[in-house]
């Protein structure tokens, strides 16, 4: 386990992800800059883990069911130490190992994701199975709002609470953008935190760019109880770079030189 600020990881994941994307002709800029601050705060204050031994048993399991976000993954794994800082250079370069979504072949990753709805239903069958060998590990899985129209994630939160997995915790990563439109005109998901308490979740609704409401949150989780909780965190897709905030198109399109220029200046300016 780390005590890494989560204020300073936030920056440095999302100053990686813009020279990530950029050199890397990538996208997926504004789904990476949303959930940054939700993953400063868990590696940062809230996970069991070892970067020098990335499958220590008692470790507390990360999935990150939307892998789309995987160069702000990376950009955690390899501040905190993972792996080499200079792999991020060649991030969606032909033979790296950092592909475009995040794979399980890279150290400190659990589970290859990005065909969107697999996490939570791998998160609640490894939560149980730590219950029943009275483990003492937690198992985390954050989700994404669009990624919630997958009817398997409703299965699993059926069988979550059925099972009385209280080890779990899901965080959704509630930017309100996906990829073809606004959540509330494709599918609408509200009321969103009422819907998880009615399947047996303990709920709770926060902003999601907020660390210090991210970590006391997560604290006050009773891991040892009979109830999966779940945080509903309210962020801003592209959080941090005024013109990326709010625009369904950087879901899609990659930072140019200019534009990196300004995205870095703000950040240093933050």
């Amino acid at each position: 386990m780390t005590d890494r600020n989560p204020r300073d990881l936030a920056l440095s994941i999302r100053r990686s992800v813009l020279r990530m994307t950029s050199s890397g002709q990538a996208s997926h800029v504004g789904s990476c800059l949303s959930v940054t601050d939700i993953l400063a705060v868990l590696y940062g204050r809230i996970l069991k883990f070892d970067p020098t031994a990335p499958e220590w048993p008692e470790r507390d399991r990360l999935i990150v069911s939307k892998g789309h976000a995987a160069a702000a993954v990376y950009s955690a794994l390899a501040d905190l130490g993972y792996f080499p800082a200079d792999w991020l250079e060649n991030y969606s370069a032909p033979g790296s190992p950092l592909i475009g979504h995040v794979s399980h072949t890279v150290p400190g990753v659990e589970l290859s994701t990005g065909s969107l709805g697999h996490g939570l239903p791998v998160g609640a069958g490894l939560s149980l199975a730590a219950k029943r060998a009275g483990d003492t590990w937690s198992t985390y899985v954050v989700v994404s709002d669009g990624e919630l129209d997958e009817g398997s994630n409703w299965e699993a939160a059926l069988f979550a609470a059925h099972n009385g997995l209280g080890n779990l915790t899901v965080i959704v990563d509630y930017n309100k953008l996906q990829g073809f439109g606004r959540t509330q005109d494709v599918l609408n998901l509200d009321p969103l935190a009422d819907k998880w308490a009615a399947f047996g979740w303990n709920a709770c609704e926060l902003d999601g760019n907020d660390v210090d409401a991210l970590e006391n949150a997560l604290l006050s989780h009773d891991r040892a109880g009979d109830q999966p909780n779940i945080i509903i965190a309210h962020t801003v897709k592209g959080k941090g770079v005024s013109f990326m905030e709010n625009k369904l198109e950087w879901h899609y399109k990659t930072p140019n030189e200019d534009q990196l220029r300004q995205a870095l200046a703000e950040l240093r300016g933050a």
